[in-house]
């Protein structure tokens, strides 16, 4: 028997698998499928292994998606959804009122803020935090121990939907390990942010950001290195000690 603690008023489908020791709160939706892996909290009103829609005009690909996966000892903060097709790490934290969309993966321990999107397609590694009201646009690459502070907001079009072609040219921006983005910062499409990079408040990146280097400004160029004491990896890779 397993002591899961269930709220009341929820819905879960028949086939979901579902852990040991998992709280779920009230008024949760757990769709067809959903696996959750021991030891996970589900906050108030969540919905798990939501089936995408779009519009008519969209050229979205949301059909043979697997189940949502959820790691062990993730928590999953109230009003969130987490769609179909996505697998979220191990000890993952997804605050309140946040959306993880479809093909979505969540490495260990990542944290996405409250009210903060992921479009459908994204990778983001390990350690990585994303913080209050974080638009991740689709197709974006974040790799470990990144850092992007509230607001900051990332496009993939470069066309602005104005070409019959855009959809084959969308692109998310590539953020490498360990960058930090700070607040209110906006990044065009398919931008690489390089590792130990800092993008400083409200920038607005419109070009490639060498790794180790500080940018800030409108457009955004390169104003220093960033101090080596900030470093978490040294240039071929490896953490420092």
């Amino acid at each position: 028997m397993s002591p899961n603690e269930q709220g009341m008023h929820c819905v879960i489908a028949e086939d979901a698998e579902i852990g040991r020791n998992v709280v779920i709160g009230h008024h949760v939706v757990i769709h067809s499928q959903v696996i959750i892996e021991d030891d996970v909290v589900i906050g108030d009103g969540v919905v798990l292994g939501k089936n995408p829609s779009k519009s008519k005009t969209s050229r979205l690909v949301t059909s043979d998606l697997a189940p949502l996966r959820i790691g062990h000892g993730t928590v999953v903060g109230a009003c969130a959804i987490l769609y179909r097709g996505s697998s979220i790490g191990p000890e993952c934290f997804i605050a309140d009122q946040a959306v993880v969309r479809e093909r979505c993966r969540l490495g260990v321990r990542v944290v996405i803020g409250q009210r903060s999107t992921v479009e459908n397609d994204c990778q983001i590694g390990d350690y990585t935090k994303l913080q209050t009201a974080v638009y991740l646009t689709a197709t974006s690459t974040v790799e470990e121990n990144v850092f992007i502070a509230p607001m900051v907001t990332t496009t993939n079009d470069p066309y602005v939907a104005r070409a019959k072609s855009s959809h084959e040219t969308m692109q998310g921006p590539v953020i490498h390990k360990a960058a930090r983005i700070g607040g209110g910062a906006v990044l065009l499409p398919g931008v690489h942010i390089g590792q130990e990079a800092l993008v400083a408040a409200g920038a607005v990146v419109t070009r490639d950001v060498p790794p180790y280097r500080l940018v800030m400004g409108v457009p955004a160029r390169v104003v220093r290195q960033v101090p080596e004491d900030q470093w978490l990896f040294l240039p071929d890779g490896v953490r420092r000690e």
